[in-house]
């Protein structure tokens, strides 16, 4: 690991697991800075914007700025804006705070009226859906209009006795209703977000380093855009699924979680 000069972080299941920071996040961080190796916070969760993710950060003693913050709402509208210039109004199955990125950026919130057809439809994962809405969703994907998906995974990590079903389980479910899969899904594991931070700070895949606890999702981003893979066990993966995981989504290395990750470093 000596030649990377840049870490992509996942954000929940590796520094945090819901609200509940991990006790060695902050000396990782720490050891990042102290060996001159940048971060960037990036994440599949687009229930939050940017200016929520970075309260919440602060709020577990984090500092962080626009400039290090990488969600798949900000992905989405790059992506939108590429390759749907024309687009504006938007039905999104999305949290208020993911709406309010979009709108943010210029975008409109279609209603959920019939009559009220948008340019695209943004299926993400959405804590307060209802089923008017997905129902909605499923008939605008049915109409054949573009249809962008933020992230694919299937559930969010929690500390809670519950499943947070996430977007990529939303999109199984309009698939089963309309036979309509996204026209693209963004996010981890396509590989453009690691691709934005090489291009921003000039440096090579060999240079990043994707760090995060999801074989499918983290891992597979990594190997994509032929960056290093660090997989975590502090949240999904198990030692016990890495028995079972295709060579696509292998990481190079394995530690017990992010601390583990900067005494390896500090080496």
């Amino acid at each position: 690991m000596k030649g990377i000069k840049h870490m992509a972080l996942d954000m929940d299941g590796t520094l945090y697991l819901g609200s509940r920071l991990f006790p060695w996040t902050q000396g990782f961080l720490k050891t990042l800075r102290d060996k001159g190796i940048g971060y960037t916070f990036l994440t599949n969760n687009p229930t939050r914007s940017v200016a929520d993710y970075l309260a919440k950060l602060a709020g577990m003693g984090i500092e962080a700025t626009e400039d290090n913050m990488l969600t798949t709402s900000l992905a989405a509208i790059d992506w939108i804006r590429s390759h749907l210039p024309g687009a504006r109004r938007l039905f999104m199955l999305g949290t208020p705070s993911m709406v309010s990125q979009f709108e943010k950026a210029g975008f409109e919130a279609a209603a959920d009226d019939p009559a009220d057809r948008p340019d695209a439809l943004v299926v993400s994962f959405d804590m307060t859906l209802t089923y008017d809405r997905l129902c909605r969703a499923a008939w605008w994907a049915k109409q054949g209009i573009p249809y962008i998906a933020t992230n694919p995974d299937r559930v969010c990590p929690t500390e809670k006795e519950t499943v947070l079903v996430d977007c990529g389980s939303i999109q199984k479910c309009i698939e089963e209703a309309t036979g309509r899969r996204p026209d693209i899904v963004l996010g981890k594991p396509d590989p453009s977000m690691l691709e934005w931070i090489m291009q921003r700070h000039g440096l090579k895949p060999s240079e990043v380093a994707m760090v995060g606890d999801r074989v499918y999702t983290d891992m597979a981003m990594a190997r994509n855009a032929g960056a290093v893979g660090i997989l975590v066990l502090s949240g999904e993966t198990t030692p016990q699924m890495l028995e079972t995981v295709p060579l696509s989504q292998t990481p190079d290395y394995v530690f017990e979680n992010v601390g583990a990750l900067a005494e390896a470093i500090g080496l």
